[in-house]
């Protein structure tokens, strides 16, 4: 949907107010960006955003991000409304976070995608899916799956600080604070510096 052009300035402000970590040239960038990806959707959403495919086409090609679980992941986070597509805002606020976040940012973000059905906690399960989707299993190996167990353990082993057999935010962040290598413990979510 074409706006106006102090509609887009309107809009242009507010994003670079709300998404404190872009400046107004790359908030307008970004606003560009969305409307190709717009175009490039079907026009079900009216011109209000685009899709999950679009979207993961663009963290694929942009930011090289592979793991499918991790991708819709994204999305749910990205889509706030939960609505089934991405707006401008969700767009550009999401960006912030992803490239340019702070430690706490980037660690409520990574905690949300990890806690795959969202009660606040990261279980063995979750644990477990994750990494089996973010390890390259060999053929030759016997029992991938047993690999994957031995990590959880090691993983609770290190970040589970409270010994109730689970992470919450709280486990998960001190232990990111003490390393902060295991901020993407569970799998790759965020792009590489480059």
């Amino acid at each position: 949907a074409a706006m106006s052009r102090k509609g887009r300035k309107v809009l242009v402000d507010s994003l670079t107010r709300s998404a404190k970590h872009f400046n107004k040239s790359e908030v307008e960038c970004l606003v560009k960006l969305f409307d190709t990806l717009v175009a490039k959707a079907s026009s079900q959403f009216a011109g209000a955003g685009f899709d999950r495919t679009v979207f993961r086409d663009t963290l694929y090609n942009a930011f090289g991000m592979t793991d499918d679980v991790v991708l819709d992941r994204v999305f749910s986070i990205f889509d706030r409304q939960n609505n089934g597509y991405i707006t401008v805002v969700d767009w550009v606020e999401g960006l912030a976070v992803l490239l340019r976040g702070t430690l706490e940012e980037k660690m409520k973000y990574c905690f949300a995608i990890y806690d795959l059905n969202g009660d606040g906690y990261i279980s063995k399960e979750e644990m477990f899916q994750m990494l089996k989707n973010s390890l390259l299993i060999q053929p030759s190996d016997e029992e991938p799956d047993e690999g994957v167990k031995d990590l959880v353990e090691i993983a609770l082993k290190k970040m589970d600080y409270d010994h109730d057999g689970k992470l919450s935010f709280t486990d998960f962040e001190q232990a990111v604070r003490d390393e902060n290598l295991l901020l993407e413990a569970f799998g790759p979510c965020l792009p590489d510096i480059k």
